[in-house]
């Protein structure tokens, strides 16, 4: 079947996780392998439980390492390439918490420019960010898996080839569904 293009006029894409099978489904009917947060779903997120949280989150936006994608993926979403100062605050304490920032920087956070290919492709899901709540979980993203699908930290990770299709397809005003 082939994907939708949203920025063409087509519905946004919206998108279930299976928490009993590890699958990603569209509502074109799709479906994709994924891992989920190595501690679970959970209904109360908390900073550093491992917790996938639940909850239906919009798509915000693409970031993509242009050293390792030839291109930038192909989507109706928003399309930032990352650099290697690029880093993601995850100290509650800090007022930057659960938000981009440039490296260096002297709180707790991610840095996104990685060496294992995890962060080769990372999608911004909304969560708890408008406005960030201190503690309540930051960095969740959708992002290329690891060998095995090994649990993510509350991510949900899919296949490079897998991820990039689902974006073909997404756009403003798509979202994702994580059920308890």
């Amino acid at each position: 079947m082939r994907p939708r293009r949203f920025y063409n006029g087509v519905m946004p894409m919206h998108l279930t996780v299976d928490p009993e099978t590890s699958t990603l489904r569209a509502d074109d009917g799709r479906s994709w392998r994924c891992a989920l947060g190595k501690g679970g779903i959970v209904r109360e997120k908390r900073e550093g439980d491992g917790g996938t949280p639940v909850g239906t989150f919009p798509i915000r936006r693409v970031l993509y390492r242009p050293d390792r994608l030839a291109e930038a993926p192909e989507t109706g979403l928003p399309v930032r390439a990352l650099a290697p100062n690029d880093g993601w605050c995850d100290d509650p304490a800090d007022p930057a918490y659960n938000r981009p920032i440039a490296l260096p920087y002297g709180a707790s956070h991610e840095r996104l420019w990685r060496d294992e290919a995890v962060y080769d492709v990372i999608v911004i899901l909304g969560h708890n960010d408008d406005p960030p709540v201190a503690g309540r979980g930051s960095a969740i993203f959708m992002h290329v898996a690891r060998p095995g699908y090994t649990g993510t930290e509350g991510c949900v990770a899919l296949a490079l080839p897998d991820l990039l299709d689902l974006l073909a397809a997404c756009g403003p005003d798509s979202t994702i569904t994580i059920p308890e």
